[in-house]
């Protein structure tokens, strides 16, 4: 759904303004699924493209609703990086939503800032994004969230509360729905304050100077995916970008844990690591899958085995194609072999999608095969695993893979069949 947020989001957010109480309840159960299955960034640039400057309030409100969640899930210090297309959006938006005319939107506006606001940098950031008028109101918004709260949520207006009922029941009293919106705002509160404390424990041990402490932030991490792994997957992005780091150094030691201590991640946490899988693949693979430490290498190998095991590998196949292409040495000979494997596997249920990613991939092997048949991994060499994949797509879907090639420059065309003449 990535690839259809934008014009989906719009659509919902204005049908979230709607008098109908079930319509609006599932725009609501759609845009709670947006927030838990899509790309978070994705989710966050079409609230911001569909809801921001909607002149209805409901919708406004329902756009600072959902975002917060989003905010709230990706970290302050993952929206707050100055990557383009988010620091700079999500800033003046939330400011914006922080001073919004609607009580409610205003609220959630300020719920993220306050979140946002944990960032060690954060004032530096500021004065980078926002214009120079602006600051002192965020800074005094600021200041009063964080000697003061962020309070109650205000109570909606008796329109809205008169709207909402139960089936069988009449329409909820006024009192029970405050009493209500308070106590799960107070829960919201703390449960922010919680994650931001945690996520600044588990980033402190994780980068710290001694390696010693770096090995108790992963046996950590580990113990939290085992027995509080909701805390894990609610803080997932910075916790695995300060993961990623360890994955990466240059302490082999160190490397080799993390390596070993993500299998048991993965068999923990399963598809809620679907979120970071494009974090996870390059920092098992850039490195250690041409690594000439044995023990290193064969942690790495067991990783990749274990995503394969434990998520769908519907979303492994773009990030292993790609790196595939254009990894070299033995890590690219292993990966062509895996990419041959997820072929077999999701061909039968996915075959578009199979040939989409996949076959790109095999026109450049074999547009290149003169240059890499003499690379070769522990298992042989690329031309070798090429002629693999090709079996593996031939098995699924016979003649029209040649039918396919015909499109494709002459040397490709050629190759696909010297390696088609060979298997038979």
């Amino acid at each position: 759904m990535d690839q259809e947020l934008e014009g989906t989001v719009r659509a919902l957010l204005q049908k979230a303004g709607e008098s109908n109480a079930f319509i609006r309840q599932d725009v609501d159960a759609a845009l709670g699924c947006m927030v838990q299955h899509c790309t978070p960034t994705r989710g966050i640039n079409a609230l911001l493209s569909g809801g921001l400057s909607n002149l209805n309030a409901v919708v406004r409100k329902c756009t600072a609703q959902y975002l917060a969640n989003l905010v709230e899930k990706v970290g302050a210090a993952r929206l707050l990086s100055g990557g383009k297309d988010l620091t700079d959006r999500i800033l003046p938006a939330v400011t914006k939503l922080a001073q919004d005319s609607s009580q409610e939107a205003r609220y959630f506006g300020r719920r993220m800032l306050l979140s946002l606001s944990s960032h060690p940098d954060f004032d530096k950031i500021l004065e980078k994004y926002i214009p120079t008028k602006d600051l002192p109101t965020v800074r005094d918004t600021v200041f009063t969230l964080k000697t003061k709260g962020l309070g109650e949520m205000p109570q909606e207006t008796q329109s809205a509360r008169g709207r909402r009922s139960l089936p069988g029941s009449g329409t909820v009293r006024a009192s029970s729905l405050t009493r209500d919106t308070a106590a799960r705002c107070r829960s919201q509160t703390q449960s922010i304050a919680d994650k931001t404390e945690y996520i600044k424990q588990i980033s402190g041990l994780l980068g710290s100077k001694d390696f010693r402490e770096r090995i108790k932030g992963i046996d950590q991490l580990v113990a939290d995916c085992q027995h509080n792994p909701n805390m894990v997957i609610n803080s997932i992005f910075p916790l695995f970008d300060a993961f990623k780091a360890r994955l990466q150094e240059s302490n082999s030691k160190v490397n080799l844990y993390a390596l070993e201590s993500l299998q048991k991640i993965i068999h923990l946490l399963k598809d809620n690591l679907s979120q970071v899988v494009n974090i996870v693949v390059p920092a098992i693979m850039d490195n250690h899958l041409n690594s000439k430490n044995n023990a290193i290498y064969s942690a790495a190998i067991g990783a990749i085995n274990a995503l394969v095991l434990n998520l769908d590998n519907i979303l492994l196949l773009q990030p292993f194609c790609t790196k595939a292409q254009f990894l070299n040495g033995k890590a690219k000979v292993d990966l062509i072999e895996k990419v041959a494997d997820l072929v077999t596997e999701l061909y039968p249920r996915k075959p578009q999608m199979v040939e989409q990613k996949v076959l790109p991939l095999l026109w450049h092997l074999l547009g290149t095969s003169t240059h890499s048949g003499t690379i070769h991994g522990r298992g042989g060499s690329v031309r070798g695993s090429t002629a693999i994949l090709c079996q593996a797509l031939y098995a699924q879907m016979g003649p029209s893979l040649t039918e396919c090639a015909a499109s494709q420059p002459a040397n490709v065309h050629k190759g696909l069949n010297e390696v088609l003449r060979t298997l038979s």
